[in-house]
């Protein structure tokens, strides 16, 4: 145990289905290593949801908003979203509320876990505020709805720029642009022009442009010639989906929101309903996500604990939970992961 030099505040969104048992996993794994490290956290923690909205009528509550903003750093467990009606996405409305333009998903393969593809470690950069994920639809008379498509100068600056300062601080060395510009050439190419003004700051780093459909191809054929992707809203969330089978799934897989004033990091894997409070989730997305999040608030050692703990764990392969071909729940996991810190 150190003593505790700093309190983090942390907005806590536990979710849906499986959420609230991998957040606890979460908050016990984080409070662990924290002592260990020095640091403490207080968690702000809300409702939010299918589940919230069954209870008080409210998928996002005011005080859960106002929270984010005083934190400035929330992290989310799944939340449950209904197809072709219903109330819209939580995660849609935190990015556009707190304008989270950079979604960042790092993609890396863990020890242990037999894969296609035993080295991948890419990072994904997708626009996360505007293209068809505006939202935008409209019934242009009964039997054709119409969608906008938003592709702005300003969004497609910015998300370059926030995928070219990471690849030279981290010492990446290739960026490719993923782009249906061949068809949709005014907003697709807009969103090339603007990768390619902001590519002529970075002569160190190899600038490359692929079509979207090809570069599925590519990922599944040689994913490893893939180092940084960049791309527009609804292309990187079909990619970064993509690219997390490559590693074992979406239960393994980081994401945060990255906006110019806080920040929300959450595992990109959904509720499942059907196994919740069974001790079957495997909490290793969201632990991930919190070691994201460790380093967003420059915890740099706290986090590299949790991730060797993590990494740990998976060499070892005694403790794995059913989806990665294990056979422990999820309390299990928990524990070996605090006893590897």
């Amino acid at each position: 145990m150190s003593p505790t030099t700093c309190t983090h505040q942390i907005t806590l969104i536990p979710g849906d289905g499986i959420g609230p048992e991998v957040a606890a996993a979460m908050v016990r794994v984080v409070e662990a290593a924290g002592a260990q490290t020095g640091c403490a956290f207080e968690w702000h923690s809300f409702e939010c949801g299918a589940e919230a909205y069954e209870k008080n009528g409210e998928i996002l509550p005011q005080a859960a908003l106002d929270s984010i903003a005083k934190d400035k750093v929330a992290i989310k467990g799944p939340t449950a979203t209904p197809i072709g009606g219903g109330f819209s996405s939580i995660n849609v409305a935190l990015r556009k509320k707190f304008d989270l333009y950079s979604n960042f998903r790092p993609v890396k393969s863990l020890p242990g876990i037999k894969t296609h593809y035993p080295d991948i470690d890419m990072i994904i950069f997708r626009e996360n505020t505007e293209d068809l994920y505006s939202g935008l639809e409209i019934t242009v008379f009964p039997g054709v709805v119409q969608a906008f498509k938003i592709i702005t100068e300003k969004g497609s600056t910015r998300i370059a720029q926030s995928a070219f300062e990471y690849a030279r601080k981290h010492g990446r060395k290739k960026i490719h642009a993923i782009h249906k510009a061949n068809i949709m050439k005014l907003s697709d190419g807009l969103f090339l022009r603007c990768c390619r003004n902001v590519a002529e700051q970075y002569p160190e780093i190899t600038y490359a442009e692929h079509i979207v459909d090809n570069t599925c191809m590519q990922l599944v054929m040689n994913p490893t010639q893939y180092d940084v992707i960049l791309t527009e809203n609804l292309y990187g969330d079909i990619l970064s989906d993509l690219c997390s089978g490559l590693i074992g799934g979406l239960g393994l897989v980081p994401g945060a929101n990255l906006g110019a004033e806080c920040a929300i990091f959450e595992a990109v894997h959904g509720s499942a309903p059907d196994i919740a409070g069974q001790d079957k989730a495997n909490p290793t997305a969201l632990l991930q996500s919190a070691v994201l999040m460790l380093h967003h608030i420059n915890e740099d050692a706290t986090a590299e604990k949790v991730q060797a703990a993590i990494e740990k764990v998976y060499a070892e392969g005694k403790t794995l939970t059913r989806d990665v071909g294990g056979s422990s729940g999820t309390k299990a996991f928990t524990e070996a992961v605090i006893a590897a810190l």
